[in-house]
Order: C-alpha cells, then sequence, then structure tokens
C-alpha cells in the first residue's frame, strides 16, 4: 500500500505543478441594443500554454447589480483555445430592459451600471479532465445614449474616453 500512496502522491504532485491556462476580462462594452434587450460584450483573454488546441466546453456568466443578478447564462461549445497562443473569447451579456427600469436610481446617479461580472470558463484538460477558471471583474457599464439608439454610430465607444460626451 505504501508504494501506491507514494505513486498517487507523486502523480497528484505533477498535475498540481502542471501549467494551466490563465483568462482574464480585458474589457466590458456596449455591444447592441434590440427590442428586448441590450446586449454587452465581455472580452476575455486566455493564454493557453500547451502546444495543442484546448476545447473550451461551456462559458457560464452571471452579471450583478447592487447584489442582485442582472444577466446569467451558458454558452455551449464555444470552440477552442489555439497551442502556444492566446484567445480572445466574446461573452455576449443580455440585459433585459425591465432589469435597467428596476435599477433606475443607480443608472440616474451617472448614467451607468455598476456591476460585478463572475464568469466561469470550462475547458478540457487532457488527463485532467473538464477543469473551471473562475473570473471576476467589477467596474462600470455605460448605458447607450439616445445618439447609440436612434441612429447614432456603429463606432464603439470606451468607457473612459468619449461616451460622457454623448449626454
Amino acid at each position: 500500500m505504501d508504494l501506491v500512496d507514494k505513486a498517487k502522491n507523486y502523480v497528484a504532485e505533477k498535475v498540481a505543478n502542471m501549467p494551466k491556462p490563465e483568462a482574464s476580462v480585458t474589457d466590458v462594452d456596449l455591444k447592441g441594443v434590440s427590442r428586448e434587450c441590450i446586449t454587452y460584450q465581455a472580452d476575455v483573454s486566455v493564454k493557453n500554454p500547451y502546444s495543442v488546441a484546448v476545447p473550451i466546453c461551456e462559458i457560464s456568466y452571471v452579471l450583478k447589480s447592487s447584489g442582485r443578478v442582472i444577466a446569467s447564462g451558458n454558452i455551449p461549445d464555444p470552440g477552442s483555445l489555439k497551442g502556444n497562443d492566446t484567445t480572445l473569447l466574446d461573452v455576449a451579456l443580455k440585459v433585459p430592459h425591465s432589469v435597467l427600469l428596476s435599477l433606475a436610481r443607480d443608472i440616474g446617479r451617472d448614467w451607468d451600471i455598476d456591476y460585478e461580472l463572475d464568469i466561469g470558463l470550462i475547458i478540457n484538460l487532457p488527463v485532467i479532465g473538464n477543469f473551471t477558471i473562475p473570473l471576476s471583474q467589477k467596474g462600470e457599464i455605460k448605458l447607450p445614449t439616445f445618439s447609440d439608439l436612434f441612429g447614432g454610430g456603429g463606432s464603439k465607444k470606451k468607457d473612459d474616453d468619449t461616451a460622457d460626451d454623448d449626454k
């Protein structure tokens, strides 16, 4: 039994010290407006340390504001991570208009939503199996202005540059 325990410990130590993909949320911005919802896009950068592509099983997300869930969902089978490269994933967050109305106090102060975004990136690693990379980010999402809604522009604005000029 002692030899079996040593083998288990050796394998567990090797797996624990094995490099794993690393991910970060690089941006959250307005993607589009429809009758049903406002869609925001979270850009997630994932670095794959392996020489082979690694399949992504699923991306799950929860978007909260003032402690309340305003959007959640899953994106099944979004593709794979390129080998020895950084892959940029687009995670679409759909926020219904009815939820925005319930957040009127926060929105009225500065025309944005203070948010907390939790993303679970579930990937399938060889030998290990499914592995979840948890991501969390807090920030502010600017709401669309009238020019965004009614003919404004196809230009994508960053939170800290020209979004305040459209008010």
